[in-house]
Formats: C-alpha cells, structure tokens, sequence
C-alpha cells in the first residue's frame, strides 16, 4: 500500500489548466482515469488527509503509484479524452456502467438486396435500422410474430434463404403467409423492400397510416359481403393493434427522448433508461456501479451520457435527454451530445407535466433495481470471501489468494497438445487474462512434462516482465520476450508501457493444476527453477476432487459442502473447458487441411479458383500440368509444384454417411475428408480421421 505522498507532484508543476489525469499502480497499469476544468484544484483533492476521504478514493490512493496528465484545450476535448481512456484502459476505479450493449433490439437489415428482420446485439452497423432496445428478445420476437401478417418480411438466415432460392421451395412462413417469400420470386426484390420500408414506418410509430386504411378495406369487404377477406382484414388489425399495445403512449405530442434517473448510496449508484420513440416507451435498460469517490448526481449523469452516446452517431442520439441533475457545468455535455448528433440536442430535467411524471416512474425503477442489486450483491460478496478465506486455512495461506491461475492439459492420443490458462480474480472469471498454449518442447503424450513447460513459460515471461520494469533484476532468468504467431509472448516485444493489460504481466497468489501429485510437483519445481518460492501451488484430482499440495503424501480433504471446494472445482472445470475448445478448434483444423496447404505461394484465393475450376480435388489430382495452367492466375512453373504435391499427398479417408454407412462422393468445392450435409451431434460436418484418432479420448 502506497503513501500518496511519495508519487505527490512538486508544487507549481501542476498547470491550472482543462486537463485529463490517470493514476498509475506499482505495475504501471492505469487504475483511475478523470478530467478537470482546473488540473491543479482537481489533483489537490487526492492529496488530503487519508482519514477524511472517501472510502473508495482512500482505497484508489493508496493503490496508486504514480499521477500524471495531458492539458487540453476546452473542457468538451476534456470530456471526449477522458472517454477514449476509460474505452482502452478499463480502470478498475472508475465509475463504468457494465452494460456492454448486451440489450437486444430489433433490427431491419436495409444495407442487403432483401432486408430481413432479426434480432441484434452489440455494435451497431452501417445501413441497418434498429428499433429498441428491448430489456427482452422474446419481446421482439413476440411483436415481429404479429406483424408478419401483415409485413411479411423475410426473417431467415441467408444459408436458409439460399438454399430455398436453390431447391424453389419456400420454408414454414412462405408457405403459411407470414413470410411473402422472395426467395422463390413470389415477389421482386423491389416489392419485398417496400414491405421492409412499411415495417420500419409502423415501428417507428407511423401506426394510422397502416391501421386505417385498413380498417376501410374492412367495412368494404364487409358491404360486399366478402366475408373471409373482411375476417382476414379484421386479424390484421387486431394483430397491428396488439403490437401497438406493447409500447403504450407515454408521453401525447410524439417526442423523441431519452429519459435517465439515479438511485445511489454512498458505495453504489444506479441508472435507469428509458427510451421514448414517437410517444411511446420502445426500451428499457439499466446498469449498477460501484462510486469510487463522493461524485455528485450530475456527475453520475455525465458519466451514463458517456457510456450511452460514446459511439453513437446521428439519429441514435434523441433531441432531447432528460435527466434528475445536470453535469456541471453542462456547457461541455450539451456540446458534445450536439457534435455526436449533428444537431442541437436538449439536455434538461424535466420540471411538470407527462414528462416528470414518467420521469418519476424511470426513478422508482432504478430504486427498485439498485434494492435488488444490493441483496443479490450482499449474498455473493459472502459467498465468495468465505470461499476464499476457506482455500487460505485449508492451503496455510498467509492471505486470501485474490489472484487465481489454474492450469490444464488437453490432447487427442498425444496429438495437438495444447494447454490453458484462466484467470479468476476475487472468485469471479477475468477472461481478458485467459491465454492457451501449444506444448513444443516435445512431441507425444505426457501430462508432466507438459505442465513443467507450460509453468516455465508463463512464468519465465513475468520474470521477463519485471526486469524489463525494473521491479526485478537477474540476468539468467530473464529471457528476451517476442510475439509468436498464436499471440504468445515468447521473446521480446512486450505492450509498451502505457497501462495496458500485458499478457502475463501480474502474478497470482495462488496456481491451480488439473491434476494429482505428479503434475503439482511439476509445476512447483518449474517455480523453483526460475528461483519463484512466493507463489503457492496446489492441485485438484478428479477422481475424488482431493487438494495436493507440493512434497504431501497425502491430500487435503475438504468438505463436499465447502464453498473454497466449490470454487476451485469451477476454476478446474473452466481450464478444462478452454483446453478442450482450444485442442478441438486445431484438431479440427487439421483435419481440413489439403495438399495445397503445403504449395508455396498458392494463396486462399488461387486455392479456391483451382477448386472452382476442376470441382472437386479427386479431379485435380488427375489433371495434367497443361490442364491445370488453364486456371488464371497459375503458370507452368507453379503447376509443376500443384501437381508434385498433390502427387505426394496420401488420398484422404473418404467421407461416410453416418446412418447408412454409404462412402459418399465428393461434391464440387467440398474439402477432402469431409461429407457435404452430414452433421455431428455439434452440427458441425462430421470428418473421418484415421481410426486411432476416432477411437481417441479427449484428455
């Protein structure tokens, strides 16, 4: 724990100035981003007395190193840095709303040939049109549901649409009305746009100019007497009137806002949103996070604006935003909402009528969701400490271990060995952290030797780390780091030192293997080699789930009812899982490896035409040099070199259908050893390796 006092500027070198700050750790990790009007006032506050600060900032401080900062011009630049920051570092003590655009919205893909409704999450796209969000996709999907009778847009994926372009059969909402089928020219690409056109006019809440001429078609069917159109008619309206009921009007002159409320405590904070289109409530999101410093209501606003509007551009940021308190000053915040708009936006806090009173009802939801944040929060904290404080008295730990590495092996027969590493911090999974290896120091299978690498590897780049910080100096351990081709760090050529997160940069106070005896003394001689004796190591058999523990002829039982037991067990299991993924992802890749692979300076796209051109590589491999020079883009000289691989190259095993047993024959532009329309029990095509490989366990 660091004393401010020894990183605290000189005075005098602080300008007066609009600037942003950052808080460096003793691993030169940016722990704090903020911005100031006056650098020199703002930074002043940090350097108080530790009794009567903030708990959080008292905390922040003290875990500190090291302060500096970039002046800037205005405030709004400010404001637009201090997010670009916070986007690429991810200080732990800022205030940061974890929402990550998880919300679903509905979304008209407008950019393609023919548009298709769907769900969507995450970053927006160029040409697409969203509606949302919505706190729910089985609510999108229940109002694309109704409006399909009377939009029939096309819903389906493009490997459905192509294949009932290719067989002229329609799918299930072609033939039952709810889809107007283009696929099979039942309507021209033309037609089916306008469909989509009126689909994103009615949920942009244009509703009468669909409901009512309706409801005219009705009345003349009806006089007519054509009484199923006039009952088909009358469903349509019904089925448009019950989607409009899912987004009730609010607020009666059709305004476009979005409205925030605030619900803190002196700990944590949080925010609701509500989002109003055309009058109507068309989403719902919230976020809780913790406070890392007495901050005002405003400045919790200014911090959701942030992470609301940060990437949004143009329509997506609403004239108007309403809000409990103003950021102060808000000169800067309604400058920057007008640059990401393009046009002036209203930032206010609504003062009477419908909009504070549904301001009111935003307010009493973030009351209730920062109630239940906190009782669900209350029980995990517990949960998770006790579990710590568990696995210390069950290790003889000096301390909880709040940095957790568990290491596994995965292989098939001693092919593709690969191992992983996972992170968990305070009981909870830090998957930024993960990182996989390729075993390379020998070949087969050997579960030891494998763990005794992999643990010299990752560990011997800390080492490297912390010599090239200065933290740690020996010139025979150090090893020069370098990125290899997977994104490990192998030599040189470590992140430079901005406060990034650098791969294998922070020790844990605890290694987890899979495993028993054998591959925890692995591991902890790989730790004494490289002169490592602070870092406690520890392994789990899965057998009976017992605890080894270095030089122990015997295991430490822990209680089937033990939380410390149950958090190791799910570190275990999550290195399991991220082994196995990553050694089925290079087995799998083998095994759609060709011959070409192996053809110098034959690309992906020369690989495709020669494919294209013969249909099949059975048919390439019979072709003459002169017949394999007739593709464009290959000279004699390189099918000399096509035709001398493929020449070498074993046949591969041929595909099988899986449910009768029948050898199937290659289809044009199918890869060797795969069979076209048979899926395994992953959906993925089932391959046919060697026998040994198909009888193999994965470990």
């Amino acid at each position: 724990m660091a004393d401010p006092s020894s990183y605290r500027p000189k005075p005098g070198e602080i300008p007066d100035t609009p600037g942003v700050y950052r808080f460096r750790d003793e691993h030169r990790r940016v722990i704090y981003v903020g911005k100031a009007k006056s650098l020199r006032q703002r930074l002043a506050n940090y350097f108080q007395d530790l009794a009567g600060m903030h708990p959080r900032t008292r905390t922040m401080v003290t875990t500190a190193a090291s302060v500096e900062w970039t002046v800037v011009s205005t405030e709004v630049e400010a404001l637009q840095l201090e997010y670009s920051w916070i986007k690429e570092y991810d200080p732990r003590f800022n205030v940061k709303y974890r929402d990550d655009k998880s919300y679903p919205y509905l979304a008209v893909t407008m950019n393609e040939e023919y548009p298709r409704v769907q769900v969507m999450r995450g970053h927006k796209k160029k040409g697409v049109r969203y509606f949302g969000p919505y706190g729910h996709a089985w609510a999108i999907r229940d109002t694309v549901d109704l409006l399909l009778r009377v939009f029939p847009v096309r819903t389906c994926s493009a490997g459905v649409f192509k294949n009932a372009a290719r067989t002229g059969r329609p799918c299930l909402l072609g033939y039952i009305g709810k889809c107007s089928a283009p696929c099979v020219d039942r309507v021209s690409a033309e037609e089916h746009r306008e469909l989509a056109d009126e689909f994103c006019d009615f949920m942009a809440g244009r509703t009468n100019t669909y409901i009512r001429p309706l409801e005219k078609q009705m009345a003349e069917a009806a006089e007519e007497m054509e009484y199923e159109r006039a009952a088909r008619l009358r469903d349509d309206i019904e089925a448009l009137k019950k989607a409009m009921e899912k987004n009730a009007v609010v607020l009666a002159d059709a305004t476009d806002a979005d409205l925030i409320a605030v619900a803190e405590d002196e700990l944590e904070a949080a925010v609701q949103i509500f989002h109003v289109r055309g009058g109507r409530v068309r989403g719902q999101r919230g976020w809780v996070t913790d406070k890392v410093e007495e901050i005002t209501t405003g400045a919790l606003v200014e911090h959701a604006l942030q992470q609301l509007y940060g990437e949004e551009t143009g329509d997506a940021v609403p004239k108007e935003v309403l809000v409990p308190a103003l950021p102060d000053p808000v000169e800067p915040v309604q400058e920057w909402l007008t640059g990401r708009r393009g046009s002036i936006v209203s930032l206010r806090v609504p003062q009477r009528g419908d909009k504070k009173a549904l301001m009111e009802t935003v307010q009493r939801n973030a009351q209730q969701a920062l109630v239940l944040h906190k009782t669900k929060r209350a029980s995990d904290l517990t949960t998770r400490s006790r579990a710590l404080e568990e696995i210390a008295d069950a290790l003889d730990l000096d301390s909880a271990p709040l940095r957790v590495e568990c290491y596994d092996i995965s292989h098939l027969q001693g092919d593709d060995v690969v191992a992983s590493m996972v992170v968990f911090e305070d009981g909870l999974a830090r998957k930024s952290e993960y990182r996989r290896f390729q075993i390379k120091g020998f070949a087969g299978q050997d579960d030891v030797r494998s763990m005794h690498e992999v643990i010299t590897r990752r560990f011997r780049r800390y080492l490297a780390e912390k010599e090239r910080t200065g933290e740690w100096t020996d010139g025979e351990n150090a090893e020069t780091p370098e990125i290899d081709s997977n994104g490990e760090i192998v030599g040189t050529g470590l992140t430079e030192d901005d406060g990034r997160p650098r791969k294998f940069a922070y020790p844990p106070q605890l290694v987890v293997v899979d495993g028993g005896a054998p591959q925890v003394a692995a591991a902890r001689r790989a730790l004494d080699e490289l002169g490592i004796d602070d870092i406690a190591v520890c392994g789990l058999a899965k057998r009976l789930e017992e605890v080894w523990l270095p030089g122990d002829d015997d295991p430490v039982v822990l209680p089937r009812t033990s939380e410390g037991l149950y958090l190791l067990q799910r570190v275990r299991d999550e290195a399991h899982r991220f082994a196995i993924t990553y050694q089925r992802s290079k087995r799998a890749k083998r095994f759609r490896s060709s011959p070409l692979d192996d053809v110098p300076g034959l690309g992906d796209t020369r690989k495709q035409s020669l494919l294209k051109h013969f249909g099949s590589l059975k048919k390439l491999r019979s072709a003459t040099i002169d017949q394999i020079c007739e593709v464009p883009g290959i000279g004699r000289k390189t099918a000399e070199t096509i035709a001398a691989a493929l020449a070498q190259a074993a046949p591969a095993a041929p595909a099988v259908n899986t449910a009768t047993g029948e050898i199937i024959e290659e289809e044009p532009g199918t890869e060797p050893g795969t069979e076209p329309g048979t899926m395994g029990s992953s959906g993925e095509p089932v391959t046919m390796g060697a026998p040994d490989e198909r009888r193999g366990q994965e470990t």
